[in-house]
C-alpha cells in the first residue's frame, strides 16, 4: 500500500514539475488595421492596399509570414489574388505593409489574410531593438490625386543597414487608416540621414489627410538583418565631449540651519 501511494505521488509530482516547464503558447499574428481602393486605369483595376499587423509576444519575431490579398467582384468572383511574402515582424511591435495590384475586373470588396508566422526567439532583450527614426517628412497631395510623401531616415546602429523599407501610413483625423505606399533606403550608415522618397497611389477624393504615420523596419522574412544591428550595439545618444571646464574642487553637501555638527 505504501509503495503505491508512493509511486502515485511521484507521478502527481512529475506531472506538476512538467506543467511549470512548459513554455507558454505564443499568440498569433493579428491584423490590427486595414485599408484598401480600387482605381480604373488603362490595363484594368488597380488595387491599392495597406496593412497592420501586430504581434502581443514580447521575446519572439514573426518569420515568414505571408499576407494572401483577395478582390471579388459584386457576385462574389475572384478577379485578383496576391501572395506577398511580409518582413519578419519584431517582438511586442507592429508591422506595416503596403502593396499594389492590377485585377481585369472590378472589385467590389478586398480582403486581406495571413498565413500563422514561424516563432524565433529574440537574440537579445527587447530594448535592444532601436526603432530607425524618420525626420523633416513632407507629405504633398497631387494633382492626380496621389501623395507624394519625403523625408529621412537615420541608423541608431554601429553596424550599417543593408537594407530598408520605408512605409507611409495615411490617417484621417480620427487616425483611420486610409492608404499607404513603401520605398526602399540601402546601406544607411551610422551618422548618415539618406533620403526617402515614396508614393501613395488610390486615396480617395473624398478622404481627409490629416497625419502621415512613417514606419522604418529591416527588409527581409527573418528576424537575421535586425538582430545582426542590434548585436553590433547601438550608438551612444550623447556623443559630444564636453566643452566646459571641470569645477576646482568637488560642491559638496552644504550646512542647513538646525544641521548637528
Amino acid at each position: 500500500m505504501r509503495i503505491t501511494v508512493l509511486a502515485l505521488a511521484a507521478l502527481f509530482l512529475a506531472g506538476c514539475s512538467g506543467e511549470e516547464q512548459a513554455p507558454a503558447q505564443l499568440k498569433p499574428l493579428s491584423l490590427a488595421e486595414q485599408a484598401s481602393t480600387v482605381v480604373k486605369s488603362d490595363d484594368g483595376y488597380v488595387v491599392n492596399w495597406a496593412g497592420v499587423l501586430s504581434n502581443d509576444n514580447p521575446w519572439h519575431f514573426g518569420e515568414h509570414v505571408v499576407a494572401t490579398v483577395v478582390g471579388r467582384d459584386s457576385k462574389g468572383a475572384e478577379v485578383v489574388r496576391m501572395d506577398q511574402p511580409l518582413d519578419a515582424v519584431p517582438p511586442g511591435g507592429r508591422l506595416a505593409f503596403t502593396g499594389q495590384a492590377v485585377a481585369d475586373g472590378k472589385p467590389a470588396k478586398v480582403t486581406i489574410e495571413h498565413r500563422p508566422a514561424q516563432w524565433r526567439q529574440a537574440a537579445r532583450v527587447v530594448s535592444a531593438f532601436k526603432p530607425f527614426r524618420t525626420s523633416r517628412v513632407q507629405s504633398l497631395r497631387q494633382k492626380d490625386g496621389s501623395y507624394l510623401v519625403m523625408g529621412t531616415v537615420a541608423n541608431p546602429y554601429r553596424l550599417p543597414a543593408s537594407s530598408l523599407v520605408v512605409s507611409a501610413l495615411l490617417r484621417d483625423s480620427a487616425g483611420k487608416l486610409l492608404g499607404g505606399g513603401s520605398a526602399f533606403v540601402d546601406d544607411v550608415k551610422t551618422g548618415t540621414t539618406p533620403r526617402f522618397i515614396l508614393t501613395v497611389d488610390g486615396v480617395p477624393s473624398s478622404a481627409k489627410v490629416a497625419r502621415t504615420e512613417t514606419v522604418v523596419r529591416t527588409w527581409g522574412s527573418t528576424a537575421r538583418p535586425y538582430e545582426e544591428l542590434a548585436l553590433g550595439g547601438a550608438v551612444p545618444v550623447h556623443t559630444v565631449k564636453p566643452t566646459t571646464e571641470p569645477f576646482l574642487r568637488d560642491r559638496a553637501r552644504q550646512a542647513m540651519p538646525g544641521d548637528e555638527h
